[in-house]
């Protein structure tokens, strides 16, 4: 019988095809590796000289509204632009390259300079929400764009370059490496069985029980069975929609109260503002039905040890697989533990 709390294994992801390595024995070695500088944390409501607080100038001259909830505006600085035009390299069919073309923009949560999600209340993460299913549905309507990616990256660590609270959306011309990879997995699960991969996941982790977190009337927040970084969770819709679309008034008030409980038990494990990349993962748009994906939102934090230990994703993960030592079991019991009031209050 294999050990997970002991024994070195290894753990399919369903959603990639891909797998990770899980050493849990290695959790009680000692740290004598790099230790981070904890990030400031007594940002004040207003910055002058930021470029995302209301009434601001932003690096491209552009003077930002007097908003009062969240704010949209295309990156001054885009990865993505829509003018580019449609071109395509091949030299022997080894150097191959094609142009991309798409938008990005930039959402600010909140006109507060210091409010991060967890401590935003219930109706300004709402107003979030609302603004993701807005945006979502005006960038789909462009016929030329195939998928959509909302995300956030919280935290110096993680390269945020700006210390107020924003996420962003890419809207691109074709489909990102990892949504190819779970498109080919839902596909093939929903072609044999005639329901969500995520469907039937949700049901299984509901009835063992190990790795749910938040389990309330539309979503479940649970650390996954193949989880690579030390406390990654994932924020399932019980209802298999493809997109934030879909989701009814309740259902966004559900989400948005799902996602505030859980980043309050993120920061609460190391008294910190806890660093992460997260976001939804949905279906690609303007190329047919996909009934086969469910939307789901991950959420990938660094920290390993303490609020200054990361884990590194180098060396062997690099060049091999991803490997974890504290189990997903022990990531999920540690943040079921946690108390759901902001330990700033």
């Amino acid at each position: 019988m294999l050990d997970f709390a002991e024994q070195p294994h290894k753990r399919k992801n369903l959603l990639t095809g891909d797998y990770i390595l899980v050493s849990p024995h290695r959790s009680k070695r000692p740290w004598q590796g790099q230790v981070e500088d904890l990030a400031p944390d007594n940002r004040p409501q207003y910055d002058p000289k930021c470029y995302l607080c209301p009434g601001n100038v932003r690096a491209d001259g552009t003077q930002n509204p007097d908003y009062k909830d969240s704010f949209v505006f295309v990156n001054d600085f885009s990865a993505l632009l829509e003018e580019t035009s449609v071109e395509q390299f091949n030299e022997g069919n080894l150097l191959i390259a094609e142009s991309e073309r798409g938008i990005c923009k930039v959402i600010s949560f909140s006109p507060r300079h210091d409010l991060t999600l967890p401590q935003m209340d219930l109706p300004a993460i709402k107003a979030v929400v609302d603004l993701w299913q807005k945006e979502f549905k005006e960038l789909a309507a462009k016929e030329w764009i195939k998928y959509i990616q909302i995300f956030e990256n919280k935290g110096s660590i993680m390269g945020c370059s700006n210390p107020h609270p924003h996420g962003q959306i890419w809207a691109e011309s074709s489909l990102p490496v990892e949504i190819e990879k779970e498109t080919t997995q839902q596909k093939a699960y929903f072609k044999q069985h005639g329901r969500t991969l995520l469907q039937d996941y949700v049901a299984i982790e509901l009835k063992k029980d190990e790795r749910i977190i938040i389990d309330n009337e539309h979503f479940v927040a649970l650390v996954p069975f193949w989880a690579a970084w030390p406390y990654e969770t994932m924020i399932i819709s019980k209802r298999p929609v493809p997109s934030v679309l879909a989701f009814s008034e309740v259902e966004k008030e559900d989400f948005a109260r799902t996602l505030r409980e859980l980043t309050i038990r993120y920061d609460n494990i190391f008294k910190t503002s806890f660093p992460y990349s997260a976001g939804m993962h949905q279906s690609p748009v303007n190329s047919g039905e996909y009934p086969e994906w469910h939307w789901h939102m991950h959420f990938y934090p660094p920290l390993l040890r303490s609020a200054t230990v990361k884990k590194f994703m180098v060396g062997y993960e690099m060049l091999a697989t991803p490997q974890r030592d504290i189990t997903p079991e022990q990531a999920a019991n540690t943040l079921k533990q946690q108390s759901t009031i902001h330990y700033k209050g």
